[in-house]
């Protein structure tokens, strides 16, 4: 059977751990220092609750300015050594911009955030490059969730120390974490463990801007409610310091445990259903339920769950889109930015909502609003993805499969009229995941007599693209 065969992978794997895990690292400790200051962080809340400041307009400089680097830094980061020193500049400027917090309060604050806010921006958005080169496609899920996981677990030690102990131990804490994350990055090679950086070229394709695009609408959608948990949620359990220094996150942390390690066989669109009804119980529930310790673990469970399995959903699923386009950092950035963008307005919102006091049943009847634009919005969204990442999901579960199995999966699926000795090879490489140009080159024929092949295939198993066709044959090996 062709593609790549089992012992090959696991090579490929071997090779690349290392790198992998210095990326995952660098990452983690980066973006542990945005969680914990410059994006909503409670060692920036703690700091200014200290001094008695107003924290709104230091909070939305910093997300705003965040949000136009994760938005701009593909356009001017196009190079993998830009990809470097682009993390590593916006590393260092993290660390200056945080410097003014040790002292007391001045316009440099201000200046701080929004220069960390724009550097910590971008920094993210390079990191993309590095997620593309050190993680294999179908892999990236795996990476996704290890950073988040790693990520929210440094984050809750530096909220413990900040909120419990002392909110400078938490800054010198946070600015730490920076410097570490700075010593990994300076180990990556910006061109992956290969002397031979042509051969990590991308698979361009011009189709990725229409997924992307109603991706991030969806998130910007679907994060409009963690907006409004930030301004309207959080602050009414800030009594309990103790808990909600440790526990806020543990939720998340768990959620991407379990989508991290679910079967590659899982229905991964049921549980962004069963995400969606977490949140419209946060919401209730707090509608419901008062305001102590017991009703605090049901809503922030719900909801830190629910924003778990949606974040490593489209961190996911923007990973696999970094191998259809030449600049990794620009769609990453893009994607991220969406996320930044829906907290945003999910926070203005909340700030409305909070100053015109709208009992907590109209927060749930919005919130419930929102889950059912979102559910409209998933079925196209899928259809979108599927076409472009046609070995994302169901190839993945052929991938994995022996050869007799695979093979099995040919033999049960009758085609309308029967397939040419040709059109069976070319459908192998299909199912193996390869493009039309990889085809061509496997078989020493052009790309258009690959793609005549293929509308032949098509045309005899009575579908009209490789998302379908695949779809066929394996709900056909299930006998569903």
């Amino acid at each position: 059977m062709m593609g790549v065969s089992a012992t090959g992978r696991v090579i490929t794997g071997a090779k690349s751990l290392s790198g992998r895990m210095i990326s995952i690292s660098a990452f983690s400790l980066l973006f542990a220092y945005i969680l914990s200051f410059q994006f909503e962080g409670q060692v920036l809340y703690s700091l200014l609750n200290l001094h008695q400041m107003e924290a709104s307009r230091y909070i939305l400089a910093g997300m705003v300015t965040h949000f136009v680097g994760l938005l701009s830094c593909g356009f001017f980061v196009k190079s993998p050594s830009g990809a470097k020193h682009m993390m590593l500049t916006g590393m260092g400027l993290c660390v200056a911009a945080t410097i003014p917090f040790f002292f007391v309060p001045s316009a440099l604050w201000m200046g701080g955030l929004l220069v960390g806010g724009y550097a910590s921006g971008c920094a993210v958005a390079a990191w993309g490059h590095f997620l593309k080169i050190y993680t294999p496609k179908n892999e990236r899920i795996k990476s996704s969730a290890d950073v988040l996981i790693y990520s929210n677990i440094i984050m809750i030690a530096v909220n413990v120390m900040a909120i419990n102990w002392s909110p400078l131990g938490g800054l010198a804490f946070s600015v730490l974490c920076l410097l570490v994350g700075m010593v990994f990055t300076m180990a990556l090679s910006p061109h992956g463990e290969t002397s031979k950086p042509a051969e990590i070229k991308s698979k361009a394709n011009s189709d990725i801007w229409r997924p992307l695009l109603l991706l991030c609408l969806f998130v910007v959608i679907i994060t409009v409610n963690s907006g409004l948990m930030y301004q309207v949620m959080n602050p009414a359990f800030q009594h309990l310091t103790g808990l909600v220094s440790w526990y806020w996150a543990v939720p998340y942390i768990v959620a991407l445990v379990l989508m991290r390690n679910l079967p590659k066989t899982a229905k991964r669109s049921m549980v962004l259903y069963a995400g969606m009804a977490m949140i419209t119980g946060a919401f209730i529930s707090f509608m419901l339920l008062e305001r102590n310790t017991y009703d605090y673990l049901v809503v922030d469970t719900l909801m830190l769950g629910a924003c778990g399995i949606f974040d490593l959903f489209w961190w996911s699923i923007l990973g696999e889109m970094l191998d259809y386009t030449g600049n990794p950092m620009k769609v990453f950035g893009i994607g991220l930015s969406a996320n930044v963008l829906g907290v945003l307005l999910g926070g203005v919102l909340g700030m409305i909502v909070t100053s015109v006091r709208l009992p907590s049943a109209e927060v749930a009847v919005i919130a419930l609003a929102i889950v059912c634009i979102t559910i409209a919005i998933l079925p196209l969204l899928n259809r979108q993805l599927l076409r472009l990442l046609k070995n994302h999901a169901y190839l993945a579960v052929y991938d994995s499969m022996s050869d007799n199995q695979q093979l099995a999966i040919l033999n049960k699926t009758e085609p309308l009229s029967p397939l040419t000795v040709r059109e069976l090879e070319v459908l192998q490489w299909i199912l193996a995941g390869r493009s039309n140009r990889e085809i061509a080159t496997a078989l020493f024929i052009s790309e258009s007599t690959v793609k005549t092949h293929a509308r032949n295939i098509f045309s005899k198993y009575d579908v009209t693209s490789r998302a379908e066709l695949i779809s066929a044959l394996l709900r056909d090996q299930n006998g569903t």
